[in-house]
């Protein structure tokens, strides 16, 4: 493929623009706080537009679309839910984590942070939950490779293991050079990209087709069930779609934006600006599938490969009614919801190994440059592992991604809402829940014939668990209970 093609041009243009950012960032990159969390210093729109775009991935532009291509506004209940669990972690967690994870030691990392809330002298807190977070996002890193890999395959025809490296290269190298103030600045750039790619869309689908009204009567007689949002939704369906909200309470890459923002009182606006964001991207996807419908039967000679792949629409959309210049700009917004992932969840796997095990257990004095560098390292390391795993994209590991939100959401989420919110909470009470919580997700899925999503008996069992064990343990030394109180007075008073 020629090196003028307009979408290659635009993706070298971009991923160059990524890699300055990186190198400006490490610039700015002073000590290891700097590199794992920007010095705390992200404003409202990066602490917002960062949350968001380092959680909706390549699902939000590739599998949401392809499913409201395939089922029609049934399967839009999944960013309902995801819109309200957002809106419910920015609510109470993130002001609140925000302070009480500087009043616990000014923790860097969440292991860090229940390590010196609850005064946890064993350290198991530490460990436990560390090897959680490596566990469970070295798989997600994987699959964030995948993605990658495939969106290369398939635009500029490489194979794909050429496609692998190039994909994992483009984002490791920002990571590397720049940390976190990297990760959170392209992650802005990366989600103003993504939203102008979701938006856009659907309005060229619908002019294409005539207008709205021909797009919706086209729609009705493809199929009328296409509008019923509750077309095959059974109850226990329902339940376990809204129950994916509940799993931002307890993500990492997503907490870590909360505690590097420049303080608490940048929280409402940023709250603000990355729902707007949210339910503009989700609307968004859900009606680039949703209008497909109508631009697929209308031009099925236009079809064959999202007939193959439905999650190739939005796709495929972009390359057939866009000038090629733009829709490389538009397909350049599949590689932001990739990489925006894939970085900083790379950047939480190296911050957990670099803090909770190397400093912690290995070198308690390292120097602020040797950390950086440990942590620059611990971040090719991790990528390394991912493409190990990637390297078979049929792998079963990879299947295992759907319940990693799972396992995160009951065995972390529990523990910090309450954390945040109950001065009574004890260690053991953290412990207990994040076990349960963990375990549930992993027994239920396994081995109990429901098709209740794990998450919600997961949740809700490490909440029992945690009340139940806190509240038969001694209260909390007066350490404990002063720095909570300390902290929640801050976070009135913001």
């Amino acid at each position: 493929m020629s090196i003028s093609t307009p979408t290659l041009v635009t993706f070298t243009i971009y991923i160059s623009a990524m890699i300055l950012i990186g190198f400006i960032a490490w610039r700015a990159t002073k000590n290891f706080s700097d590199y794992i969390l920007g010095g705390r210093s992200l404003g409202s729109v990066v602490t917002a537009l960062s949350a968001g775009a380092s959680d909706m991935s390549g699902w939000l532009l590739m599998g949401l679309p392809g499913a409201v291509y395939l089922s029609g506004l049934s399967e839009s209940w999944i960013a309902i839910g995801l819109v309200t669990g957002a809106y419910l972690n920015w609510l109470f967690v993130a002001g609140r984590l925000r302070v009480h994870t500087e009043h616990s030691n000014n923790a860097l990392t969440l292991p860090d942070y229940f390590t010196h809330r609850f005064e946890d002298h064993s350290r198991l807190l530490r460990i436990i939950s560390a090897l959680v977070i490596l566990l469970f996002f070295t798989i997600y890193c994987a699959s964030g490779v995948v993605a990658g890999a495939r969106l290369f395959e398939s635009t500029f025809g490489l194979d794909y293991s050429t496609a692998l490296w190039v994909g994992a290269a483009a984002t490791v190298l920002y990571v590397f050079i720049g940390g976190f103030l990297a990760v959170s600045w392209t992650d802005t750039v990366q989600a103003t990209l993504m939203i102008f790619a979701l938006l856009i869309t659907p309005i060229f689908v619908i002019l294409a087709l005539g207008d709205l009204d021909t797009a919706f009567a086209t729609i009705e007689a493809v199929n009328p069930k296409s509008f019923d949002m509750f077309d095959g939704v059974s109850f226990i369906a329902l339940i376990s779609l809204f129950g994916w909200g509940l799993g931002y309470f307890g993500q990492p890459h997503i907490l870590v934006r909360f505690m590097a923002a420049e303080s608490v009182k940048s929280i409402p606006a940023a709250r603000r600006i990355s729902i707007t964001w949210m339910i503009l991207t989700l609307g968004g996807a859900v009606a680039v599938g949703f209008f497909g419908i109508a631009y697929f039967e209308n031009h099925p000679e236009q079809a064959g490969a999202v007939t193959g792949n439905s999650e190739r629409v939005f796709m495929e959309l972009a390359k057939i009614l866009f000038n090629p210049w733009v829709a490389g700009v538009i397909l350049a917004g599949v590689l932001a919801a990739v990489m925006s992932t894939l970085s900083c969840q790379l950047l939480v796997c190296s911050s957990a190994l670099t803090e909770d095990f190397y400093k912690a257990f290995l070198r308690k004095n390292a120097s602020q440059a040797e950390l950086v560098w440990v942590g620059r390292l611990m971040v090719l390391a991790i990528a390394l592992i991912a493409v190990a795993i990637a390297a078979n994209p049929q792998s079963k590991v990879l299947g295992l991604v759907s319940y990693a939100w799972a396992g995160f959401g009951a065995a972390f989420g529990p523990v910090v809402l309450l954390s945040v919110t109950w001065k009574r909470m004890t260690r053991n009470g953290a412990l207990a829940g994040m076990l349960v919580g963990a375990i549930t997700v992993v027994v239920w899925k396994e081995l109990i014939d429901s098709n209740l999503y794990e998450i919600i008996p997961g949740f809700a069992l490490a909440i029992i668990a945690i009340v139940l064990v806190s509240l038969r343990d001694k209260a909390p030394s007066q350490t404990i209970q002063q720095r909570f109180e300390q902290a929640e007075q801050e976070f009135k008073q913001a």
